[in-house]
């Protein structure tokens, strides 16, 4: 059985929600981060960064959020959380999975933290990476229409984060995409 490594209060919530969306069978390991239990030794043969989530199955062990949310959707291609490999629509898809760290995120933690953009970090400003959403949110309810994947659980996580420690306002269409996600049944990530 798949072993989630978590803490409702990390980023293990979004793999959490993803295997929920899944409809996997899987065991919760909670990790006590006041006693930093994901430094432990035994842990960071499981996770080398001592960070949640990490997903275990048999002897694989799956690291960072994004990996988490791939390798579910591939274990899972029954419950059509990612377009199958050869399909036309998996390169914007893997595209959007990988653009929800390596630019939404950061440019939206410097913007809760109200800290100045600096280009040479790598990522855009918070408004650029927003554009960027909007585009490809288009008039769809999900990032492919109609279809919800595992790309909407990566981006729409750090929008809800995002409402959630009191971030600006969302532009209207990103907030009724939040919306949206959060009427999800199984999207564990309600804002208290």
């Amino acid at each position: 059985m798949l072993k989630l490594y978590f803490n409702p209060q990390s980023r293990a919530a979004i793999a959490k929600w993803m295997l929920d969306e899944a409809g996997a069978e899987y065991e919760l390991v909670h990790v006590d981060l006041q006693k930093r239990e994901h430094k432990t030794p035994e842990y960071l043969r499981i996770n080398p960064a001592g960070k949640l989530p990490a997903l275990v199955d048999g002897d694989t062990h799956v690291f960072e959020g994004a990996a988490v949310c791939l390798y579910v959707a591939e274990q899972y291609p029954q419950a059509r959380l990612a377009p199958a490999v050869g399909a036309p629509e998996r390169g914007r898809f893997l595209s959007l999975m990988v653009y929800s760290t390596s630019q939404l995120e950061p440019s939206m933690g410097d913007t809760l933290l109200k800290l100045p953009h600096h280009p040479a970090r790598g990522w855009t400003d918070f408004e650029a990476a927003q554009d960027v959403v909007e585009r490809e949110l288009g008039d769809g309810p999900y990032l492919f229409g109609d279809w919800f994947t595992a790309a909407d659980v990566m981006i729409g996580s750090m929008f809800i984060w995002k409402r959630m420690f009191g971030g600006p306002p969302d532009r209207p269409s990103i907030a009724a995409y939040v919306d949206r996600l959060l009427q999800r049944p199984k999207c564990g990530m309600k804002p208290r």
